[in-house]
């Protein structure tokens, strides 16, 4: 795939082209501070809400669309030719994989600040399910991606006991700005289960969740104090009336 040039939301036509960190639509004259990559695929059991999902008509250009056959491809292609400040809408939190693994490369230190109301810090040895969509954040800090010290676990609220005994033996914590201090620049990823159920249409819904303007706080304060190089999300339901509130997350972080 090429990032180089992506669809344009307004003209529906391969117009937007990549200007530096930003792409520049040439018929509309419309500008973008981020590329869109759509990573349409969950790797576990029943995920086909979340695989719909990734369709969402987003106000951002689409650099891409991944759809490979194993998730170690799925990987390979978005880590290859990734966006220079990309806007992931992935199925499950796999989608993340990839992209932080690319950014990781080009910065000397990246921290990542995750949303998400499970810990996705499973292995394959651990796993209740099985399903791969439980270990990405484990995956990326397992590969040496990024330190576990980094890392920013948010709102996490049901964990399987081998994720609670990892969180306190890796030093992984709640505190953003914690990591900022640390880093060059962070990505956020947001599975949006993350959210009380009555603010957003879930594939994984969790009670006792934060509110839609919390986090909007949250994320425009991550925004202020350190450089946001990518952000990703995932977890939604096809639902139409996730869009805009969605749009509200990623204006926040100055996308």
């Amino acid at each position: 795939m090429s990032t180089l040039r992506a669809k344009c939301p307004t003209c529906k036509a391969m117009t937007a082209v990549a200007v530096g960190s930003e792409y520049e639509c040439h018929s509309c004259g419309r500008t973008f501070a981020a590329g869109m990559v759509r990573v349409p695929r969950a790797w576990g059991d029943g995920g086909e809400a979340m695989i719909e999902s990734a369709t969402l008509p987003l106000d951002y250009p689409e650099a891409a669309v991944i759809g490979e056959d194993s998730l170690h491809a799925q990987n390979l292609a978005l880590a290859s030719d990734l966006p220079v400040r990309p806007l992931i809408l992935g199925g499950c939190c796999c989608s993340h994989v990839g992209a932080i693994e690319a950014l990781s490369s080009r910065h000397d230190r990246l921290g990542i600040i995750w949303f998400d109301a499970h810990g996705d810090l499973n292995t394959p040895q651990t796993s209740p399910s099985g399903n791969q969509w439980g270990m990405p954040l484990r995956m990326v800090i397992d590969s040496g991606a990024v330190d576990a010290q980094d890392v920013a676990l948010i709102g996490a609220r049901n964990l399987d006991p081998p994720e609670v005994e990892f969180i306190a033996s890796a030093g992984i914590h709640d505190d953003p700005q914690a990591v900022l201090d640390r880093v060059d620049c962070v990505y956020v990823a947001i599975d949006c289960d993350v959210f009380d159920p009555a603010e957003l249409s879930v594939f994984m819904p969790e009670p006792d969740g934060p509110s839609l303007a919390d986090v909007e706080r949250q994320l425009a304060a991550i925004r202020e104090s350190g450089t946001v190089v990518g952000a990703g999300l995932t977890g939604l339901a096809p639902d139409p009336g996730n869009v805009e509130k969605v749009e509200r997350l990623t204006a926040a972080l100055g996308f």
